[in-house]
């Protein structure tokens, strides 16, 4: 195996690096270029108290059957 610093192909790889790094730098710049950021408005909660209204008594009132049926027998 040639030593790249004695064969001068140490320039190959500081090059190489070197454009990984440009490249890199590149699309960190393109990122941030074309992001576009979004302004969120800020959520305020309602503070109004609302009083309690008294609901239909109908409503509340249910059947007593359940809503699935068992099975007589279990296996």
């Amino acid at each position: 195996m040639q030593n790249p610093f004695e064969s001068g192909h140490i320039k190959n790889y500081v090059l190489l690096y070197a454009s990984v790094v440009v490249i890199m730098i590149l699309f960190f710049i393109a990122s941030t270029l074309f992001n576009e950021v979004e302004i969120i408005e800020k959520k305020e909660f309602n503070t109004d108290i609302k009083e309690n209204t008294p609901q239909d008594p109908e409503i509340k009132v249910q059947s007593e059957k359940p809503k699935f049926k068992l099975l007589d027998k279990a296996y």
